[in-house]
């Protein structure tokens, strides 16, 4: 086998494993490609979750105001007078320092 015939057989030797390796990088994308797809959807599955749960929260705190009774009415409204009570007098004592 002369010089050119050797580096000829070399070259098509190094055409051929590139060939495959780009077979198996194709394969390779193609499962990444695929992972990809699968955790977009999954992403897209618990972002509509989180946001049907945001909606359920909302509705339940509303439900939760909206459920007052009236032995629950007198004691918030005993609650809220506690409480403005309470900001009066702090207003009261911030005034006396200035």
């Amino acid at each position: 086998m002369n010089p050119s015939e050797k580096t000829l057989t070399t070259f098509e030797t190094r055409v051929r494993q590139l060939i495959l390796r780009i077979q198996e990088l194709k394969k390779e994308n193609d499962v990444l490609v695929a992972m990809v797809s699968e955790n977009e959807q999954v992403i897209a599955d618990l972002n509509a979750k989180l946001s049907q749960a945001d909606r359920d929260y909302s509705t339940l705190k509303m439900a939760k105001m909206l459920e007052i009774t009236d032995g629950d009415l007198e004691g918030a409204k005993a609650r809220v007078s506690k409480l403005i009570r309470e900001v009066n007098k702090c207003i009261a004592i911030l005034s006396d320092e200035q």
